[in-house]
């Protein structure tokens, strides 16, 4: 089963229709108990950073995600829930995550002409093939919204680049942890693709 994480931020009901649309059951949970019995987590999130953090302490579901990625059970995270992956966050101050991959979550800089929040249709670009992108052709549109992204320490966990302003990781993988900053349940059919090939592994 995979299991949504509800943390109280996050289009969670789009993204469940979305794994729907390919024929995958997905539920919705809040409870600790039922986060650590998913066979598939989903970490979604829209807003900042800190609240986010707060409201994953706050409800006791650190833990098992945490053991979740831990076991080796297949991780998607989508936007802020792949930001929540890494070590520290410089949104609005400096806050600590759940330190799952070395790296930081850092903001566009301020450049003439470049409108921050980065939001609508970019390409990505990925480093290798990969399961998740299976089907996916090279250079795809997928949609966009924020104003930070992560810079891991190691390249070797990015998956794919997008430029926008500079070329930062839109993507990351690492064992059994994928994570992409953009909304593959905006993003039409190649976000349908994506979530489709999660549900299979």
């Amino acid at each position: 089963m995979i299991t949504i994480v509800d943390y109280g931020m996050g289009n969670l009901r789009s993204v469940q229709k979305a794994f729907e649309k390919v024929g995958s059951q997905a539920v919705i949970s809040c409870r600790p108990e039922e986060i650590s019995q998913a066979s598939k987590l989903v970490l979604p999130g829209v807003g900042a950073f800190r609240d986010a953090i707060h409201a994953l302490k706050e409800q006791s579901l650190v833990e098992p995600i945490l053991e979740q990625i831990q076991s080796g059970k297949p991780f998607l995270g989508i936007c802020l829930g792949l930001q929540l992956l890494f070590e520290t966050s410089y949104e609005d101050g400096e806050y600590a995550g759940l330190g799952v991959i070395p790296g930081k979550v850092i903001r566009f800089q301020d450049q003439p002409g470049l409108k921050i929040p980065h939001m609508g249709w970019n390409q990505i670009e990925p480093t290798a093939p990969h399961p998740i992108l299976e089907g996916i052709p090279e250079q795809e549109y997928f949609y966009f919204v924020h104003s930070y992204y992560v810079a891991p320490e190691e390249e070797s966990v990015v998956a794919a680049y997008t430029d926008y302003g500079c070329r930062f990781a839109s993507m990351v993988a690492r064992d059994n942890i994928v994570a992409a900053q953009f909304h593959p349940e905006k993003s039409q059919s190649a976000g349908l693709k994506l979530l489709e090939n999660f549900a299979s592994f």
